[in-house]
């Protein structure tokens, strides 16, 4: 699993750069990948990616 954090409100293609690499070199281990974000929306970045807000951590 990898968690990356960024401190952008929009989030744009290349923001899931570490995350993509890290899937690639584990391959079938790779559970999930989190990009923390200060926005407000949740959305799926690709296979076994995810975009979250920081925000919602706390609720």
């Amino acid at each position: 699993m990898g968690i990356e954090v960024k401190a952008a409100v929009t989030l744009r293609p290349e923001d899931a750069r570490g995350l993509l690499r890290l899937r690639e070199a584990c391959g079938q281990r790779f559970v999930r990948g989190i990009l923390l974000h200060d926005g407000n929306e949740m959305r799926p970045l690709g296979d076994r990616l995810q975009a979250v807000p920081v925000g919602m951590l706390a609720t």
